[in-house]
């Protein structure tokens, strides 16, 4: 009679399934506390169990970061090319493909144009999930376009960095990228315009060599795994018994290598609070930058 319990149990678990929205909860992988998602959401994401920062998308970031209906979206006509015919596991074509798809994404990075707190700034913020928020090519050209923006407009350049370094797809043309940006970024100091730049998790690679480190200020979120080289790799060629938490922003802010650490719900208005100090400017706190 087996089979007999077997098809009722199927039964009232299609039934449970049919009744239960989609999303309704989610781990956090810190905790492991199942959360309401709606609550996480609202939370930006930040585990209000623990303060785990969990991954997000850049589009979303950048719209929760600046004043609500104030931002205009750089966009990047271009997009990543196979340029090598690259072909691991799978072909770069396909990778890109798959990426675009799964982030309604050109490439990793989106930059906009809108006002913090009424400070008109340029921010940008690299996307994890596409490709790990690799640069290439078309990430570095993006990130100079908004570079150019914030000359123009003689405003701040925020951005959020979240990488694991160069994109191996496009080689030496993507080694390149470092020094292209860390050049633009040359510019825009000569002209006494402030880079703020803000590591999460991760930030590694080629992208923490030059974008990730240049800002003026420095500035992680918490327990964040930022470095060129992952700890893991390194144990094995010094084979040395490396410090609890190494390369974590907790374990940076003592070394120097950062500024600050921010928690991600108060990112808004402490930077707006920095930027209305360094360029001397009123900030306005009203229900449109809350």
């Amino acid at each position: 009679m087996n089979w007999i319990k077997n098809q009722k149990r199927k039964k009232i678990n299609n039934l449970y399934k049919s009744n239960i929205p989609k999303n309704l909860w989610t781990k956090c992988n810190s905790c492991l506390n199942f959360l309401y998602y709606k609550e996480l959401k609202d939370n930006l994401f930040v585990c209000p169990v623990c303060n785990y920062h969990m991954y997000i998308s850049a589009r979303y970031r950048l719209k929760k970061f600046l004043d609500i209906n104030s931002y205009k979206e750089i966009k990047i006509n271009d997009c990543s090319e196979d340029f090598l015919k690259f072909k691991d596991l799978k072909s770069y074509k396909d990778r890109l493909l798959f990426a675009r798809n799964k982030t309604n994404e050109n490439d990793a990075l989106v930059a906009m144009y809108g006002l913090l707190y009424n400070i008109p700034v340029v921010a940008t913020a690299f996307d994890f999930y596409f490709i790990g928020g690799s640069m290439g090519s078309i990430v570095g050209s993006h990130f100079i376009l908004a570079i150019k923006k914030a000359i123009k407009n003689k405003c701040a350049l925020i951005s959020f960095v979240a990488s694991g370094g160069a994109r191996m797809q496009e080689s030496f043309i993507s080694l390149m990228q470092m020094s292209r940006t860390t050049l633009a970024l040359s510019k825009i100091k000569k002209k006494n315009i402030p880079y703020i730049s803000v590591l999460t998790n991760p930030t590694m690679g080629g992208v923490s060599a030059s974008i990730g480190v240049l800002g003026d200020l420095n500035i992680a979120e918490p327990k964040s795994l930022i470095g060129f080289t992952g700890p893991r790799v390194i144990k094995q060629v010094s084979n040395k018994r490396l410090p609890k938490d190494f390369q974590y922003s907790e374990f940076l802010i003592e070394k120097g290598t950062i500024d600050m650490i921010i928690n991600r719900i108060d990112m808004r208005y402490k930077l707006a609070c920095i930027l209305s100090k360094i360029m001397n400017i009123s900030i306005i706190n009203d229900k449109n930058h809350e």
